[in-house]
């Protein structure tokens, strides 16, 4: 049964996302992504895949924006956040901060809606619904 109250909570869901991922891809636009470099380099892995960053943090957040094949959006965005909690925080997987919190709540937001998005898919209020 068709619902436009889910297609509006997916739609949410997809734009929150999808700005707030925005919000973290367009300094690299503007700096670079030589600190990125380096931390593949200092974990063994190639340097070039520090690229991949304008993938899932530009490119994907603009599909969930849109709603073109966010569900690929979405899954970008899980791999970029897998590479960036493993990279930049995991020595903070399971720290708190001084105040209770999960020291990388932010990081896991963002993982967790992208993989909850990568299941309900994009909703209808999209481009291609896909």
């Amino acid at each position: 049964m068709y619902s436009l109250g889910d297609d509006i909570g997916k739609l949410i869901l997809r734009l929150m996302l999808g700005i707030l991922m925005l919000f973290h891809g367009v300094p690299k636009l503007i700096g670079g992504i030589d600190p990125i470099r380096g931390m593949l380099a200092g974990a063994g892995l190639p340097e070039v895949l520090a690229w991949g960053v304008y993938v899932g943090e530009v490119l994907a957040p603009v599909m969930l924006i849109i709603g073109f094949y966010a569900r690929w959006g979405a899954v970008l965005i899980v791999i970029n956040m897998l590479f960036a909690i493993f990279l930049a925080h995991s020595h903070e997987i399971f720290a708190l901060t001084e105040r209770g919190a999960w020291a990388i709540e932010l990081q896991g937001f963002f993982l967790f809606t992208a993989l909850a998005l990568v299941f309900t898919g994009p909703g209808g209020l999209s481009i291609n619904r896909r």
